[in-house]
C-alpha cells in the first residue's frame, strides 16, 4: 500500500465519531393503519406498481407457462426446486431475461416497498435486470411501517439484502417522470 493511501485511511479511522446508541422507537406510538393490504396496494399503485390478490400460489403456474410458450425468457424462483434451475452468469445473457417471479420477505404498508435478499433473490442482478419483476408475498407478513419490518428482520444476517418499492424510475432529466429507466419496467405483487 502506497504511504500517501495509509496515511489517508489512518485519519479516516482515527477521526471516527463516537458511536451512538440508536433510539428506541416505541411501536405503539408510529402510524399505524386500519387495512395493511389496502394501505399497501394504495402506495404501491401510486408509484407505478400494481397489486393482484390471489387464493393459492398455485394460481401463477399457468400464467408462468404461458410466457414460457410464447418464448418468453422467464425465471421461476417460487417453487422449492427454484434454486436447481440453471440461471445465466453474465450480464449479457440476464440481459433477455423478460420476467423474473419470486418471492418477497416482509412488505411494507407506509411505502410499498418489499424486503428483499440473497436468499430471496438468489442472484443479486435479477430483480434490476428483468423486464418485469413478479414478487409473492403472504398477507399476514405485511407490517405498517418500516419500523416494523426492521423489527421483524431482526439481526440482517445475509450479503445483500435491499427494499424494492415499485419499478425503477427516476426524474433527474426535465423533472419528467420516467418509469423502468434503470431497472425493471414493472413490477407487480402477488398477495397470497
Amino acid at each position: 500500500m502506497s504511504n500517501s493511501k495509509a496515511q489517508i485511511l489512518k485519519a479516516v479511522a482515527a477521526s471516527k465519531p463516537a458511536l451512538v446508541a440508536l433510539p428506541e422507537i416505541d411501536l405503539n406510538e408510529v402510524i399505524s393503519y386500519d387495512d395493511l393490504v389496502q394501505q399497501f396496494r394504495t402506495v404501491l399503485e401510486s408509484i407505478g406498481g400494481s397489486v393482484v390478490m390471489l387464493e393459492n400460489i398455485s394460481q401463477l403456474d399457468e400464467e408462468i407457462a404461458a410466457e414460457k410458450s410464447a418464448g418468453n425468457f422467464v425465471i421461476n424462483l417460487l417453487d422449492a426446486n427454484a434454486g436447481e434451475q440453471a440461471i445465466p452468469s453474465t450480464p449479457a445473457e440476464l440481459s433477455k431475461l423478460s420476467k423474473l417471479y419470486m418471492n418477497g420477505g416482509v412488505p411494507v404498508a407506509e411505502n410499498g416497498s418489499i424486503w428483499v435478499d440473497d436468499q430471496l433473490m438468489k442472484v443479486r442482478l435479477l430483480p434490476f435486470i428483468c423486464e418485469q419483476l413478479v414478487i409473492v408475498v403472504k398477507k399476514e407478513n405485511i407490517v405498517a411501517t418500516m419500523h416494523h419490518a426492521y423489527a421483524r428482520l431482526g439481526k440482517i444476517d445475509t450479503g445483500f439484502g435491499v427494499f424494492i418499492a415499485g419499478p425503477s424510475k427516476t426524474a433527474d432529466i426535465e423533472q419528467s417522470l420516467v418509469i423502468g429507466a434503470h431497472g425493471a419496467k414493472g413490477l407487480c405483487v402477488y398477495i397470497v
